[in-house]
């Protein structure tokens, strides 16, 4: 089965776009075709560090977001087309959750063999707690739901580790990944040169060029996002 993921967390600054430009070089250094839309007017990260794979959508009607699944249609067999990346800008639960439901997303989606995904991008924080809450109650049973605990945005996840939000969450079947933090100086470099990871690790030249034990760093930080990944069978 192929998938559409929604890479959310709602509130901004929890790594939605790191999350969605890790995944998109999963797929391309596994060899697999993507799709990706970036939803954030304000900062396009996606298609800034992802231009070849990525494209603008507006989430505000319903016409920009139904672009999102369309080549599911168009392709001949909808459950072996390329997976879709959706890279969610802050404040966009409440329009997303209104297409969802009018237009039966889930349960279309699954007729044609297609997984729907939510991944919950975590901070440390209480509001990604109630964020989360917030999530499962919209949507309930039927997607899948990933929740992704971000160690770039903080160390101590205890509080959604302990609370009823990630209960109700791993009770309809979420997963819970965690992705260890890059090195800061290293991720405003490779943010500031507007690089993929692998431009990142490969391009030598110019002033934001990561030095030799930085790229070995974000290797080291790109394998171990893999295998945290390998395990959700996108």
């Amino acid at each position: 089965m192929t998938s559409i993921n929604f890479i959310g967390g709602e509130k901004g600054g929890v790594g939605k776009s790191v999350v969605s430009r890790l995944l998109a070089q999963y797929f391309i250094d596994q060899g697999r075709a993507f799709v990706g839309f970036d939803t954030d007017r304000s900062h396009t990260s996606f298609t800034r560090f992802y231009a070849d794979y990525a494209a603008p959508v507006v989430v505000d009607n319903y016409e920009g977001l139904d672009l999102t699944v369309a080549h599911f249609e168009q392709a001949s067999v909808p459950s072996a087309a390329p997976p879709v990346i959706v890279d969610l800008a802050a404040q966009t639960a409440a329009p997303l959750a209104r297409w969802a439901k009018d237009s039966d997303l889930v349960s279309l989606m699954a007729s044609m063999g297609i997984t729907v995904n939510f991944w919950h991008v975590a901070d440390a924080g209480k509001d990604s707690v109630a964020l989360l809450d917030r999530l499962v109650a919209t949507h309930g049973a039927g997607p899948n739901y990933i929740v992704v605990k971000n160690q770039g945005r903080g160390s101590d996840f205890s509080l959604l580790e302990q609370s009823a939000a990630l209960q109700k969450a791993v009770a309809v079947g979420a997963t819970v990944i965690t992705l260890p933090a890059l090195h800061e100086a290293s991720m405003r470099k490779i943010d500031r040169q507007n690089a993929s990871f692998w431009a990142a690790i490969h391009h030598r030249d110019g002033p934001d060029a990561l030095g030799m034990l930085e790229r070995q760093r974000v290797k080291t930080w790109l394998k171990s996002c893999y295998s945290a990944v390998n395990d959700l069978h996108l």
